[in-house]
């Protein structure tokens, strides 16, 4: 078997958040935390000097049939167009990764607290990125009409 056939990832911690069922919209405000493994606390040195991060997590209690899935209307709004499930980044994938930009509001040991994050509470944190404009930003993307109008409330 090839490294590419199989693939184990082990979560370096959890989210802790007061957001307990899945939602659709006002995450902006929402301020959780990030539990670590302990024995990784030495590798958030020097993450507080960044005002956000990128959080990649697994949306653990999702999944994925593509009969209903793999071509959709983004959070099943009759006002959205049906794509592809790879021209939104909805919930129900067929790898359930998410990832989101946040803004770092404290590191306390182990713990990251952060504002933001769209990972209901449980959620299995895969990696922690900091933000950095070169690499995160695209001020010339171009994205539908559709995404703007669906993103209105989200954050």
């Amino acid at each position: 078997m090839s490294r590419q056939d199989n693939v184990n990832i082990e979560p370096i911690g959890v989210v802790k958040s007061p957001v307990k069922e899945p939602i659709d919209e006002n995450w902006r405000q929402v301020i959780a935390e990030i539990h670590l493994h302990e024995s990784l606390a030495p590798g958030l040195t020097g993450l507080d000097r960044f005002s956000h991060l990128v959080v990649v997590f697994f949306m653990h209690q999702y999944s994925f049939t593509p009969a209903t899935d793999l071509v959709r209307r983004p959070q099943e709004r009759d006002d959205m167009p049906a794509v592809g499930i790879f021209a939104q980044r909805a919930k129900h994938r067929p790898n359930p990764i998410g990832i989101t930009a946040v803004e770092l509001i404290e590191v306390r040991g182990p713990v990251l607290v952060v504002k933001g994050l769209d990972a209901i509470d449980g959620t299995p944190v895969l990696d922690i990125k900091p933000y950095v404009p070169a690499f995160d930003s695209r001020p010339a993307a171009v994205v539908p009409m559709w995404i703007e109008r669906l993103m209105q409330k989200y954050f």
